[in-house]
């Protein structure tokens, strides 16, 4: 699975279409074109008869070489720096497991066997100095190209999507500064994708707990992306659930409450009104009255339906919530700000003061309100987290989204995967063919699979 518990999924788990993979299907069709060429050549026992200046240079005279069964060495890397966290590399080694070979009389001839196959683990980290001749390959293979060449377009996808979210997981976790983030993209991609992005973010999430010694859990919106670890979807209300009871958030959170599992975490969406400091506070005041009723009356487990674990800013960036002032006319303070989170906190903390209580109850209230936990979600990305832990603002835990899908040169978020042939096998020995400004390279991580 990962350099976590040095175990690898295998198809079991990835279910790959493996009989459309095999006939290209998911292959750019130039690679279909190269597989059938070189196929036909092999039929024709062609041999090479044009000129190799990097061969004759290496006094290697390549005449009647087999092109058509030729023996490469082709390696998979991505450029981005400083590093990236990679995962892909189990589905990827699966698809070359099952796919490697060729189609004769109608039927798939595996050869994956006469492969030599080096793969890291996924969570190890490839670095990337920027210098294209310093790339860290995370799978190296060598065998017949037409064996594997349609495998080029998948294996490559797979790497570049998988890696890319968790690379962004990674820094994001690490903008945060160690709090808890919530994986909340899966309502801007394709359902298909959920189970291996959940995957990516939880090797992210290892990763981050292996390199800074903490114990931060993976928090997942669906079911689905837990499918490949184990996980199970996580969450609360959303807007159109305080719709349903009319807008009325305190009536929609006491529901919430009752019906639901008592291990489900109630956070209240407090921004529906556009007041998040206005409603927390009602919904607190009717959530803690139940709660001191049911724990009076010695219905300790009943009452804990009615601990308030926590409450959901999530502003619109074009709206300025009520309870912020303006600072000055053009300041207006949109979306989810600091000074939002600020003036929560506070609210948060004070709210027993509003109430009526007896001595006795007085710090159980205290305690009930420094509980509650504040959850930012809307817009937010590492540069926004960033500036908010910077500034100490009282976040506890952060839900992200759509920037975990990025995949930008500006935001240097880019993990496109590439892989090149970087030498060819001739007379029984490896001679170096990569293109110009490309080397073949290594990587300590990398691990003999096959």
């Amino acid at each position: 699975m990962s350099i976590f518990d040095n175990r690898r999924l295998t198809n079991e788990t990835f279910k790959l279409d493996a009989e459309r993979m095999r006939i290209g299907w998911y292959s750019d069709k130039y690679f279909e074109n190269i597989v059938g060429m070189l196929s036909g050549l092999a039929q024709q026992n062609y041999g090479f008869s044009g000129h190799s200046a990097r061969l004759a240079a290496a006094s290697i005279d390549p005449r009647g070489l087999d092109i058509g069964n030729l023996e490469v060495e082709m390696q998979w890397f991505t450029r981005r720096r400083p590093f990236s966290v990679i995962a892909g590399v189990d589905k990827t080694l699966a698809m070359l497991q099952l796919c490697t070979g060729y189609v004769e009389d109608g039927q798939f001839v595996n050869t994956y066997d006469q492969l030599e196959v080096e793969a890291v683990h996924d969570g190890v980290k490839a670095h990337y100095d920027g210098d294209p001749m310093n790339v860290q390959p995370v799978i190296k293979v060598r065998g017949r190209y037409r064996d594997f060449a349609l495998l080029e377009t998948p294996t490559l996808g797979t790497l570049t999507r998988a890696t890319r979210i968790a690379s962004n997981v990674y820094n994001t976790l690490v903008a945060a500064r160690g709090k808890p983030v919530l994986f909340f993209p899966a309502r801007f991609d394709a359902h298909e994708v959920q189970a291996a992005d959940g995957y990516a973010y939880n090797i992210a999430v290892q990763r981050f707990n292996h390199d800074y010694g903490r114990e931060v859990g993976s928090f997942i919106s669906t079911d689905a992306q837990g499918d490949w670890w184990g996980g199970l979807g996580g969450g609360t209300i959303a807007h159109a659930a305080i719709a349903a009871f009319l807008g009325d958030t305190v009536e929609c959170m006491l529901a919430f409450a009752e019906t639901r599992p008592i291990e489900v975490p109630r956070i209240a969406l407090v921004d529906f009104d556009n007041d998040c400091v206005g409603t927390s506070l009602a919904v607190m005041e009717t959530m803690f009255a139940r709660y001191r009723e049911l724990m009076d009356a010695g219905k300790e487990e009943e009452a804990q339906r009615y601990k308030l674990y926590g409450v959901r800013p999530d502003t619109s960036g074009t709206l300025r919530d009520i309870s912020v002032p303006p600072i000055g006319a053009k300041k207006l303070d949109m979306g989810v700000t600091p000074r939002l989170v600020f003036f929560l906190r506070q609210a948060l903390d004070e709210a027993w003061k509003r109430w009526t209580l007896s001595e006795e109850w007085l710090p159980k209230a205290q305690e009930w309100c420094r509980d509650i936990n504040i959850v930012v979600t809307g817009g937010f990305n590492p540069h926004k987290i960033k500036r908010f832990e910077r500034l100490g603002v009282p976040v506890d835990i952060y839900g992200v989204g759509s920037s975990l899908f990025s995949n930008s040169d500006e935001e240097q978020t880019n993990n496109d995967f590439t892989s090149d042939v970087v030498q060819v096998k001739i007379q029984g020995m490896w001679y170096d063919l990569s293109k110009i400004g490309r080397r073949p390279c290594d990587n300590p991580d990398l691990i003999r699979i096959q």
